[in-house]
């Protein structure tokens, strides 16, 4: 029997229970978010459970080789893990439906994990704000509602990747509107300049057009993001790691590359573009008035730009 059959039935053999649902739920949140510490979790898939039972889950996991942690350092002397898959736990969560047929993404090491953690979990901290408001207004947006990493052929062999694309319904009574967002976690690790050219690859996907390949050029079928998208997501900056004056500058920044690039301004023409700080989702709530739409005017609900 060779290795990698040998590592797949003992894969098989040390399964967890696929009668305990939150396992599951468990396995296919740190497929689906990656690098997720046991309080978010709980908050994303167990709102009204302890973080006992989600520990007792992730350390069974762990024991059984399917998840692996990293140490943040420590905040006021508390402990706090930092969860993802092992390529065990990748193989086994690779069919789950709930995935939609994303490949899962193993981690390899401790040092790979911590160079991701950072940035990853601030993703998810901006998917926890989306989620828990829409909890509390009774609209819907769960874990499975929120894509990291999505990357789109922009063109001369270029691809964008977002950090997310956020699927959310309003409900209000009867009526329901379906919004899509493309949306990128800034931590002010990069200068602010590339952090404005980021809507000049926006634009780009917006105006994209795959040529189709083969000898007979026919006319293209329109944009390419119409494959994915019935209409082009809004584009949602979460701004954090900086002192408040410097975040506001940065927003400034994104305002200035829309109103003085001819392709961001063809962009936001059509399509809805803002910002805010990642602090204030948290405190208030995405739906409050804490975005600045970048093409000027006053705050507001990230749903009314």
């Amino acid at each position: 029997m060779s290795s990698a059959a040998r590592s797949s039935q003992a894969t098989r053999s040390s399964a967890p229970s696929l009668a305990d649902p939150l396992v599951h739920q468990v396995l296919a949140g740190l497929a689906q978010h990656r690098i997720v510490t046991t309080s978010q979790l709980r908050r994303m898939l167990r709102p009204g459970g302890t973080r006992q039972l989600m520990s007792r889950v992730l350390n069974r996991l762990r024991s059984d080789g399917f998840v692996g942690c990293t140490v943040l350092p420590e905040v006021n002397r508390t402990r706090t893990n930092a969860w993802y898959l092992t390529p065990d736990g990748a193989r086994l969560t690779r069919d789950l439906p709930i995935l939609r047929g994303r490949p899962p993404y193993p981690i390899t090491s401790n040092m790979a994990a911590s160079l991701k953690t950072p940035h990853t979990l601030a993703v998810v901290r901006t998917h926890l704000a989306f989620a828990e408001d829409a909890r509390r207004l009774q609209h819907e947006h769960g874990p499975w509602d929120w894509t990291p990493e999505v990357s789109h052929a922009i063109g001369e062999g270029e691809r964008i990747v977002a950090d997310a694309v956020m699927y959310y319904t309003v409900a209000e009574g009867e009526h329901r509107r379906k919004l899509r967002a493309f949306v990128e976690v800034d931590r002010s690790t990069m200068s602010s300049e590339r952090l404005a050219v980021k809507l000049i690859e926006y634009a780009r996907l917006f105006q994209y057009e795959a040529q189709p390949v083969g000898r007979r050029r026919q006319a293209p079928a329109g944009p390419a993001w119409l494959r994915w998208y019935p209409v082009f997501p809004r584009v949602l900056f979460v701004l954090t790691g900086a002192s408040r004056a410097r975040l506001e500058n940065r927003m400034s920044d994104l305002q200035a590359m829309v109103a003085q690039h001819p392709l961001v301004a063809t962009l936001a023409r059509e399509v809805r573009l803002g910002a805010a700080v990642l602090e204030d989702l948290e405190q208030h709530g995405p739906a409050e008035a804490v975005w600045v739409p970048l093409t000027g005017g006053n705050h507001r609900s990230w749903t009314d730009l």
